[in-house]
């Protein structure tokens, strides 16, 4: 696996397959970020979000920096039929 495939992987400290309750978490934030910021033109590539709390913040970078207890969301995962 790597951590380059980011259509199947959230990734961060051990790679792990994507938990369909962080995916719910992960659109929650990505929807509420556009209904509080219309205006925002840029995509993100994903969103930073806690394993244990689900807390997250959308990573509009090249490369997410992230904290060991958390993992990544590809935007891929978040709203496929937007790609």
């Amino acid at each position: 696996m790597h951590p380059q495939n980011t259509d199947r992987l959230a990734f961060g400290g051990n790679s792990a397959l994507l938990d369909p309750e962080l995916i719910k978490a992960a659109r929650h934030i990505y929807r509420t970020f556009y209904e509080v910021h219309p205006a925002v033109m840029q995509r993100p590539i994903g969103v930073a979000i806690g394993r244990l709390n689900h807390r997250g913040k959308l990573v509009f970078g090249d490369k997410p920096v992230l904290l060991p207890q958390e993992c990544f969301i590809p935007f891929s995962q978040i709203e496929p039929g937007l790609i």
